[in-house]
Formats: structure tokens, C-alpha cells, sequence
């Protein structure tokens, strides 16, 4: 029996642990899944330091003349103390001088003999910035589970950090069955075809940070596919399309049987993707995606991705739609959840305005997809809905409801 999107969802979150971690270089560490949280341990700024090219000054000697002997630079360690009448020129990031009580940008002075005039409405503290008005030792700077991204490495780096402990990476193997099926990089007969799943899950995985390998494309031949299979055994997930209909070549769900697979669930009220499969053997995910190109895309962005997102250690790991209108009215007949690629805009949804489950050109145009609910038999014009995108990835904590049309 075909179960409903939502409890696929769920029994994949509820049987995908994360990978184990590791620790690695800094400059290794973008794009990774922090696997500790992260505490600051030193000040930033580390002292007081200039905010301005300028002059370090008293208050008292506002709108005074006063001597400058002396400058200091970024970098300098500078013991010097600023004493009432004098001024001391100062460069910006520079440590600010015992007794200076704020800083008078070159702009603001006017020169004088052995020295500038002050503006008489000096503040104190002006353009100064404080040590610690950035991060204190002891904030809470990282949590366990937030993805790296380049300001991410900023704050590591402030702190002098040069390991951190990330999950690893999730490693796929994907491999195609079909004897009809050839690579791109081979000739075909009148009776065959070029394998476009294969390619597209390559890329899209290494889009969504994984490490991937290739097996191959599996003849329809129960030996055949169990040597695919004993080669992706020591992946994190193993990803095919094909081969998990009814037909009678379609050999592939025995073949995943003869390992020991646990099948989580092997149809899905949805359309187009109803035969998508999912499963495990031992520490391994197996996600058996139809054969026609555009349903197993767009059952991948929905099933695949999230194993993965799941896989990766995230505490963010669940999709989140984003709310758009529809460009033009749809309509379609109900009784099914319905996949819908399309485009978004930035404010609109533009279905695709034609896409059959075997179709590859929708692919090519289509940056998002919506699930339609299985009541709704058309959707206008400025109908608010759910778009998933699918050239970007946005997530959160707890699970949305992805539905359109409710």
C-alpha cells in the first residue's frame, strides 16, 4: 500500500543517523557540518584600538591647541601615556594610549605650530573601539550542527582556531539499471539510450556538499546488479534509478533483498515517483528512484535530499518552502499529491507548461518544483503556494508543511 509523502518524510528522519566526525584544518572546514559548539576564548577587538586615522586626545583639551610628538601605528607596542596639552596622532587599529579618552579624526583638526587644533565637542570614547565590544571570552560563538559558510570560518579564525570537528561528508554511490541505458560518453544503438539520471545525481550531490562515486550501469541481470550493489556497500547512501516497477526485467528490489535490505517503504501516493523505494542495509541508506528522468529528479529533491540533509548532522536539516503566487492558473485532477516543476522568480511560480514523468527539457528550465494536495483541483492566479527550490537550499529545526493547494 502506497504510503502518504508525510510518512516517508518521517520514517526517513526517524532511520537516518548522522556520519561520524572528524577534525580538520580550517582551511578544509567550508561547507561542513560543525560536529562541537564553539566558545570564545579571547576578546575581539583584543583591546582598545582606534575605530579612525586621528589623534588621541583628553576631554579637557577641547577646543585647545595641543603638541603632537609622536604616532602610533597599527601593530606598535606603544607604552606611551597621553598626558593633558598633548596629542598623540594614531592610526586606525592602533592600541589607544594610557589616559587617551577618545579619538579626533585628521578631518576634524585644523594645524597649529607643533600641533592641531581640537574641535570643542569632544565625547568620550569617541571612535574608539572598546575591547570586547565584538566578542567576550566566553559567548557562545558556534553550536554543533550549524553548516560552515566563509563567515563562519570569520569567527573560528578571530578565536585563533586551526582544527574544528565536522561531520563527515556523506558518501554516495550511484549506479543506473537498464540494459537499454548507455553513458554519455558512449555510442548508442536505435534501440538505446543515454543514462541522464546518473549525471544528474552525480552533480546534484556534489552540489549538496557530498562526496560521490560512480558504479556504473547495471545490465537488467540479477548478477549483474548484485556486483553494483557489493561495490556500494561502503558509502552512506546508495542512490539508483530504474528497475523498481513492475516489469518483468526489473530485477533490482530482489537484488537489494539478496543483502539483507530492510525496505522502509516501497511506494509513495505520490505522482509522478510512485514506485520510489526506500531502504538500508546495515549503516547504508539505499534510495531505489524510478527510471523516467524528470519523476526521479523531482522525487530525489524531495526523498533524496533529505536523507541527506539528515545524513550530513545539521541541526537544520528539515526543507523549508518558500511562499510565492502563481504566475498563471493550474489545473489538474485530484485524488493524488502531484509534483509540479516550474520557475520561480523571485515572486511568482511559473509552471512548466508541459512535463511528462520521462521528459528531460523541464529540467533544464525549472529552478522549483510544488506539491500539490491530493484535494485540489486547481490552483489561480495569485494563489499563494509552497515553492521547493531546487537550485538552492533553504531549511529549519522543526518540518514544514510543503503542501500547495490546501
Amino acid at each position: 500500500m502506497a504510503i502518504k509523502v508525510e510518512e516517508a518524510l518521517d520514517i526517513i528522519y526517524k532511520n537516518v543517523s548522522p556520519t561520524s566526525v572528524k577534525i580538520l584544518p580550517l582551511e578544509q572546514a567550508l561547507g561542513c557540518i560543525l560536529a562541537q559548539n564553539v566558545v570564545a576564548t579571547l576578546n575581539l577587538p583584543p583591546f582598545d584600538n582606534s575605530a579612525m586615522d586621528g589623534y588621541a586626545v583628553k576631554l579637557c583639551d577641547s577646543g585647545k591647541a595641543v603638541k603632537v610628538t609622536h604616532t602610533i601605528f597599527a601593530g606598535d607596542d606603544s607604552s606611551e601615556i597621553l598626558e593633558p596639552t598633548y596629542a598623540i596622532k594614531i592610526m586606525t587599529g592602533a592600541r589607544i594610549p594610557v589616559g587617551c579618552e577618545c579619538i579626533v579624526p585628521v578631518e576634524d583638526t585644523k594645524g597649529h605650530i607643533n600641533g592641531v587644533v581640537l574641535p570643542d565637542n569632544l565625547q568620550k570614547s569617541k571612535h574608539i573601539r572598546l575591547s570586547g565590544e565584538d566578542i567576550r571570552v566566553g559567548d557562545n560563538l558556534l553550536t554543533c550542527g550549524e553548516k560552515l559558510h566563509a563567515h563562519q570560518i570569520t569567527l573560528l579564525a578571530s578565536q585563533g582556531i586551526s582544527h574544528v570537528k565536522v561531520h563527515k561528508k556523506p558518501k554516495i554511490a550511484l549506479f543506473a539499471s537498464g540494459s537499454e541505458l548507455k553513458m554519455h560518453f558512449e555510442n548508442v544503438e536505435s534501440h538505446q539510450l543515454y543514462n541522464t539520471n546518473t549525471p544528474t545525481f552525480f552533480s546534484r550531490v556534489l552540489e549538496l556538499g557530498c562526496e560521490v562515486d560512480f558504479i556504473g550501469t547495471a545490465v537488467d541481470t540479477m548478477e549483474d546488479l548484485k556486483a553494483h550493489i557489493q561495490s556500494a556497500l561502503s558509502s552512506d547512501l546508495i542512490i539508483t534509478s530504474g528497475g523498481v516497477s513492475v516489469g518483468d526485467a526489473d530485477f533490482t528490489k530482489e537484488a537489494f533483498a539478496a543483502f539483507g535490505c530492510e525496505v522502509f517503504f516501497d511506494k509513495i501516493a505520490i505522482k509522478p515517483g510512485k514506485p520510489t523505494t526506500v531502504g538500508k542495509i546495515g549503516d547504508t541508506m539505499v534510495l531505489n528512484l524510478p527510471g523516467n528522468p524528470l519523476a526521479a529528479a523531482l522525487n530525489f529533491e524531495l526523498f533524496g535530499q533529505s536523507i541527506i540533509l539528515a545524513l550530513g548532522g545539521a541541526r537544520s536539516k528539515y526543507l523549508n518552502p518558500i511562499k510565492a503566487k502563481m504566475k498563471d492558473t493550474y489545473k489538474l485532477r485530484k485524488g493524488k499529491r502531484t509534483l509540479v516543476p516550474g520557475f520561480f522568480d523571485g515572486e511568482f511560480f511559473i509552471h512548466c507548461a508541459i512535463f511528462a514523468p520521462g521528459m528531460v527539457s523541464p529540467l533544464g528550465h525549472a529552478n522549483a518544483y510544488i506539491m500539490i494536495d491530493e484535494e485540489c483541483e486547481q490552483l489561480d492566479s495569485e494563489t499563494q503556494v509552497n515553492i521547493i527550490p531546487t537550485r538552492f537550499t533553504f531549511t529549519k529545526e522543526v518540518p514544514s508543511d510543503l503542501r500547495s493547494g490546501t
